[in-house]
């Protein structure tokens, strides 16, 4: 069984999404790389990043914390775990959200649009099926930690 120090790809995992949320949120403030009005939240924000993904200093902001989540995730395999499952889990309800509601609604609050909804849905279904297979992976060389609390981070 690997010791504490032993890195597990599964913290890899998550410092790889960690790391593309932080750098897709630092983007989402940059001009050029985001076009037009960008509004603090709302469906009125007509930003866009790389002029397909509809983008607020809100939308910003949940990308910028969640890759601190995920560089902070790369601390254990449980914390990997966690980000990957229960974020992928969130993004696949944004996604659903998005789905759901009309691009100029009040509602809208992040704001997404459809190539948003899409990426959610992406973005969800990569980020579980990581935490699935590095976990399947995991059970299959019996490296599995049993104990969440034990010795694996």
């Amino acid at each position: 069984m690997p010791t504490s120090r032993t890195r597990r790809p599964i913290q890899f995992a998550a410092l790889l999404v960690g790391v593309a949320f932080l750098v897709v949120g630092v983007l989402g403030f940059i001009p050029g790389i985001t076009s037009g009005d960008l509004h603090f939240a709302g469906p009125h924000s007509a930003a866009e990043l790389f002029g397909a993904f509809q983008v607020s200093v809100l939308h910003n902001l949940v990308h910028l914390l969640f890759g601190v989540l995920g560089i902070a995730a790369f601390a254990g395999p449980w914390p990997a775990r966690t980000f990957l499952m229960v974020g992928g889990g969130l993004y696949l309800v944004l996604w659903i959200y998005g789905l759901a509601l009309d691009d100029e609604s009040p509602v809208n609050f992040i704001p997404v649009n459809n190539a948003d909804n899409w990426l959610h849905l992406g973005l969800g279904a990569a980020m579980v099926a990581l935490g699935l297979s590095a976990t399947a992976a995991e059970r299959a060389k019996g490296e599995y930690p049993r104990d969440p609390a034990g010795s694996d981070g």
